[in-house]
């Protein structure tokens, strides 16, 4: 009888720690929202790839930009809400690649390189690689100190860029004007050319500071090209999206030619401190500036 009572004493701590867990266990509501978006778009680019093996492109493409536009908003909303969890980084890290990686390969591979065949599979197949790769890359540089100003700028082109603009031969061919489905191998090059982009240290252009403060009188404007753009994409959808795409790679110069300015800059005060520091005149500790590009590091958007 005395040997039973401590098993009883056992099982019944036991069962307490396991009430204690669960209701340790519990989280908050607020936590699943933005999960729910990541999932939405997850489902976005499963059904995407559907319409492309059904050679449905239109509504292939129209999934790929939603699922582009959610991408936009959960990361943003979790840091709202305070929302932010290991389990939603893992999840919006796998359906990135799914949506932006798989989908827009086996829709460019569908549509125009399926004639080519081995050449044709092995570009896409080397965009879905890079993809991947640039992920990975975006992950592993999220804990990495930098200057508040590079938080404006992306290493290489980020994936919904990335998914985006190398569908633009779709878009060029489906406003009539060139026949580019007749030119697989041009359409090849210009899909290892965008997978080219994405692993690249080419510094492109964020956003992000532009975001945290604007002013009062601006707010209107901006509903209204908001609103001019919506219009302009529900009715004139492939050439919304081809301007859109030949204005962002446009861009990548410019914002590579600004990084280089700021990086001077940055490196020109830093000789400066450290000459001051060290009480030399500050024109000789800025005298060997180089204006070589430094690799941005990044923040999860």
């Amino acid at each position: 009888m005395d040997a039973i009572e401590p098993d009883l004493e056992k099982g019944a701590r036991r069962r307490l720690r396991r009430r204690r867990l669960f209701r340790n266990s519990k989280i908050p509501v607020r936590m699943l929202v933005p999960n729910f978006f990541t999932l939405l778009s997850l489902c976005a680019g499963v059904t995407g790839i559907r319409m492309a093996i059904e050679q449905r492109y239109d509504v292939a493409l129209l999934l790929i930009v939603l699922a582009a536009l959610i991408d936009g908003i959960d990361g943003r909303l979790a840091r709202a809400l305070k929302a932010q969890s290991r389990l939603g980084a893992e999840l919006d890290s796998l359906a990135d690649f799914v949506n932006f990686g798989i989908a827009p390969a086996i829709v460019v591979y569908t549509w125009g390189l399926g004639g080519l065949r081995d050449f044709g599979w092995i570009a896409v197949l080397v965009f879905a690689c890079c993809m991947g790769l640039r992920l990975a890359r975006f992950n592993s540089m999220l804990d990495t100190e930098k200057p508040k100003w590079q938080s404006n700028y992306f290493t290489g082109m980020p994936a919904p860029a990335g998914a985006i603009t190398v569908l633009l031969p779709l878009y060029v061919d489906a406003l009539g004007f060139i026949d580019v489905r007749s030119h697989p191998v041009l359409i090849s090059i210009f899909t290892l050319a965008m997978a080219f982009l994405l692993v690249s240290t080419i510094p492109t252009f964020s956003g992000k500071l532009m975001g945290e403060r604007i002013k009062r009188e601006w707010v209107p404007p901006i509903f209204g090209g908001l609103a001019l753009l919506v219009g302009f994409l529900i009715t004139y959808p492939h050439a919304t999206m081809a301007v859109m795409a030949l204005a962002y790679l446009c861009i990548i110069p410019l914002s590579w030619r600004r990084y280089r300015v700021l990086a001077a800059h940055d490196r020109a005060d830093a000789d400066a401190r450290a000459a001051m520091t060290l009480g030399m005149p500050a024109s000789l500790g800025s005298a060997s500036v180089s204006p070589a590009i430094v690799p941005p590091n990044e923040t999860k958007h």
